[in-house]
């Protein structure tokens, strides 16, 4: 029974730190700060070198004016320019990537850093933060951008959820295996069914007032997580057709937050 129980110990809860990297590299851009966080945070967990992106003309104003920017920008066909990397690309195994998420995507920095740094060859980890998701595209859309280069599951959260991040990224690193150490993992979730009326509750809470969201859950899968519940809700848009998955957390004693939109 020791042995077995022992066993299940490490099968569910411990990262034996396989992917741990010979020499990684955190690199970043951060437009208002959070995701320099998530840098420092992976960095500080690694003993990694951290270098920043910045960008020759600073998107310095507010969410409005730099997404308004961005998009005359887009429109105009501009390129951001940025300040030469200067970490040796070639002597690290790694690449930790953070982001913000600007329209689904990358912000135009980062666009301009990988047409301008080699990265082939090389293991990339995404990271990022957003409003309400962004790291399914964003990590898809690194795919296409580098096909010579192995991206690997990455990390997101969500710029109001920036007091998660300490607890979050040393579980993310535990889970990749780049660090060793317990952790407990979370079951699958249960089979999707149609919402209760306090499941529908739940929903409402979470999307809150946010802007970005005009939908009613239809169907909700949970799971028991470490201290707390965890629902994926399926939602059908209010406003036009079409559906989103969300990801909601409740953890004890506090109110239901989203964590992730999936669209």
């Amino acid at each position: 029974m020791k042995r077995i129980m022992t066993l299940a110990a490490v099968l569910l809860a411990v990262s034996c730190a396989q992917n741990k990297p010979k020499k990684a590299l955190v690199l970043y851009y951060s437009q208002n700060g959070t995701t320099k966080v998530v840098a420092y945070a992976i960095a500080q967990a690694l003993d990694a070198d951290v270098e920043e992106v910045v960008a020759v003309n600073p998107y310095d104003g507010d969410f409005g004016a730099t997404i308004a920017r961005w998009r005359e920008e887009l429109e105009k066909g501009v390129k951001a320019e940025i300040e030469p990397v200067k970490a040796d690309i070639g002597a690290y195994d790694v690449i930790f990537l953070g982001y913000p998420i600007w329209g689904g995507i990358y912000a135009p920095p980062v666009e301009t850093l990988l047409n301008t740094i080699d990265l082939t060859g090389k293991k990339v980890v995404p990271f990022c933060t957003f409003g309400s998701g962004g790291l399914d595209s964003s990590t898809k859309a690194l795919q296409e951008k580098l096909p010579g280069v192995e991206i690997l599951p990455g990390y997101g959260v969500r710029a109001a959820r920036v007091d998660a991040i300490p607890a979050e990224v040393d579980r993310f690193l535990k889970e990749s295996g780049f660090i060793a150490g317990e952790y407990s993992k979370p079951a699958p979730f249960g089979e999707a069914h149609a919402v209760s009326e306090e499941e529908s509750a739940i929903f409402d809470a979470a999307v809150g007032e946010y802007p970005m969201i005009h939908a009613k859950a239809a169907e909700v899968a949970a799971r028991n997580v470490e201290g707390g519940v965890e629902y994926f809700f399926t939602a059908n848009n209010v406003d036009n057709p079409g559906s989103i998955k969300v990801y909601v957390l409740v953890e004890d004693g506090k109110a239901p937050v989203f964590t992730q939109v999936l669209r």
